[in-house]
């Protein structure tokens, strides 16, 4: 039996409890012995890398050297690693061996929620097929991202919140790898509910399942 490992907390406005408990509804039911975890300590403990997927939902928080070094080389050795929104890309700010990882930081949403379009860019990729272009309402995130990164969907930025980002091409989704681990994001997902959205809930379970070992 594969075995993944959730580990949430953080900021309460992302609702990482309940983003949690959707996400190992999910894994759960596609046979994966779960994990659940809410403090970083965890990422010490050397059993880590027997794991098939760890998922952060984790935001504004801070991690120690060693936690993040040991989390780290675990994804290098083999072991999957996925998330969405700022439970991944805006977990730990001042931790930039992790943000490496991860391939990508939050560094701003204009406009707070509002409604913008997703644009798939691979539909042919496994995780992506079926998937068409949609609107969605949420934050629209603009990250700064390794350009290494296999972009699966982009938005483009209207400029209506912040006139010098006009036209800017902003990526979604995204797969990379890291040493021999997988590793994928979404950038939507600023609340559980979003998590029942028809192609949020398709790409993130594809994508957890793509990245894990």
């Amino acid at each position: 039996m594969r075995k993944a490992m959730i580990v949430y907390g953080g900021w309460a406005g992302h609702d990482p409890d309940l983003c949690a408990s959707i996400v190992r509804g999910w894994l759960k039911a596609e046979g994966f012995d779960v994990r659940m975890e809410t403090s970083t300590a965890c990422f010490l403990d050397p059993a880590i890398a027997d794991l098939s997927l760890i998922v952060p939902i984790f935001t504004m928080s801070k991690i120690e050297k060693p936690e993040a070094a040991a989390l780290c080389a675990a994804v290098a050795s083999g072991v999957g690693l996925g998330g969405h929104h700022g439970g991944m890309c805006d977990a730990f700010r001042d931790a930039v061996d992790y943000q490496f990882m991860c391939g990508g930081q939050w560094v701003a949403h204009p406009g707070n929620i509002i409604d913008y379009r997703v644009n798939v860019t691979k539909p042919d990729d496994p995780i992506m097929q079926g998937i068409a272009d949609f609107d969605y309402r949420s934050e629209q995130y603009y990250l700064h991202v390794d350009p290494a990164n296999e972009v699966l969907a982009t938005t483009t930025f209207t400029g209506e919140h912040a006139g010098w980002i006009d036209g800017v091409v902003m990526p979604v989704v995204w797969k990379k790898r890291y040493g021999q681990g997988r590793v994928f994001y979404c950038s939507l997902g600023h609340r559980a509910y979003e998590l029942d959205v028809p192609e949020m809930k398709t790409m993130m379970q594809r994508g957890l399942l793509w990245a894990a070992r």
